[in-house]
């Protein structure tokens, strides 16, 4: 199968999820990652545990696989060195240390670019390189909260709820990913590589854009709206008899079919009904109309019937339910590989298809420093030097899986 990024080498100094879900998706596409590490500790989603899969962290095992890991200590000038000649020879070089940090390690964009014209350099950062939050760091968590999204997030009325997710996080590793193949093509037209920038704060915003965008033009600040959204009725969980079901009628023509569907088509014809806007305005009325219908049954019953009907619905699935999902099975998303430590490792999959494929897995996560004396051959190391880095604890190695 074609690996679009085949031949490219990605130099990762990065941790946590931002970064290494970004360098994931490029070693899915067949980028060779190579990870850089702190010995003995390694990237702290090592230790972001329980729970645990095997000895080893479920959360760094969903972030890192299709990388090889280099166990080095860049406290140390020689370990300075090795990350030097390894960015020296990359394609690309990811890293969220912060500019400070970076710097002070010599891999900055100006240290590095006289070294390798050719480099597209990515920084992730928490509030880019300018405002007054600029120096802090920055997590998930506190991106959702300075970003607006925990404040749109939840029922009314209730604390503030974080989406359960990291998609401040993943959501820059997407983007990082993005300007990366974009710099990439750049470098193609100019055969000079390209410094970018992004940031947890910038990617909140982004998320949170037609909030602002409603903000703007109506003057209202956002509110939670639980499982539905402030411009489209009706578009949210509804009570079953057992659970809920969630109905997102996003036009007028859906609207009279669910009415018809429900068995109560004198709704569609409802003045405070007819469109949307008039069922935004009447939001709490219709839900209560449509929720003492929905709970006379059980959900499996209405998801059939809707979606016999053309109404788009589904049951609100836990995750281990969405595991076994047929349509989960179907998807090819859950992704099995060989893997030396865990009999029924399977990861979830780059949600792309080159010509109805999915790319696999070629490297399972890999342990700490399992690839280091293989790089550091690579990067013209002899044995010798590679036995006296090891010894004097410069770098870490692993003989085998």
């Amino acid at each position: 199968m074609t690996q679009p990024l085949a031949g490219i080498v990605v130099a990762d100094l990065t941790l946590n999820v931002a970064g290494p879900f970004c360098t994931q998706i490029l070693g899915d596409m067949g980028a060779d990652v190579i990870k850089l590490e702190r010995p003995g500790k390694g990237d702290d989603a090592r230790a972001w545990a329980p729970p645990y899969w095997g000895e080893e962290s479920a959360t760094f095992l969903a972030l890192n696989r299709n990388k090889r890991s280099l166990a080095v200590d860049l406290k140390s000038p020689e370990g300075r060195d090795v990350a030097r000649r390894l960015v020296a020879k990359a394609d690309v070089f990811v890293q969220s240390l912060g500019s400070g940090a970076v710097n002070a390690l010599g891999l900055g964009w100006e240290e590095v670019h006289p070294l390798n014209r050719r480099l597209v350099y990515c920084s992730v950062t928490a509030f880019g390189t300018r405002g007054p939050l600029s120096p802090l760091p920055g997590y998930d968590a506190l991106m959702q909260a300075s970003g607006g999204l925990m404040s749109v997030t939840g029922h009314p009325g209730q604390p503030p709820a974080r989406i359960a997710v990291s998609i401040v996080d993943m959501g820059t590793g997407m983007w990082a990913a993005l300007g990366i193949l974009g710099a990439l093509r750049e470098r193609e037209r100019t055969g000079v590589g390209v410094q970018l920038t992004t940031s947890l704060f910038d990617v909140a915003l982004m998320w949170s854009s037609y909030h602002l965008m409603n903000y703007f033009a109506s003057g209202e600040v956002p509110q939670p709206q639980g499982s539905g959204t402030p411009m489209i009725v009706p578009y949210e969980a509804f009570p079953t008899a057992d659970g809920h079901v969630m109905i997102a009628a996003g036009s007028d023509g859906l609207f009279a079919t669910m009415c018809d569907a429900l068995g109560m088509p004198a709704a569609s014809r409802d003045p405070r009904f007819v469109d949307n806007p008039g069922r935004v305005r009447n939001r709490k009325a219709l839900y209560e109309l449509i929720a003492g219908v929905t709970q006379t049954e059980k959900t499996a019953g209405w998801v059939a019937r809707l979606r016999e009907a053309g109404v788009p619905c589904a049951p609100i699935l836990s995750i281990d339910q969405v595991a076994t999902e047929p349509q989960t099975e179907a998807s090819g998303m859950l992704l099995p590989a060989p893997h030396p430590r865990i009999p029924d490792y399977r990861s979830v999959a780059l949600p792309l298809e080159w010509d109805g494929r999915r790319h696999g897995v070629a490297q399972v996560p890999p342990l700490l420093g399992e690839h280091t004396a293989e790089v550091l051959g690579e990067l013209g190391y002899s044995a010798a030097e590679i036995e006296s880095l090891a010894t004097r604890r410069i770098v870490e190695r692993r003989n085998g899986p």
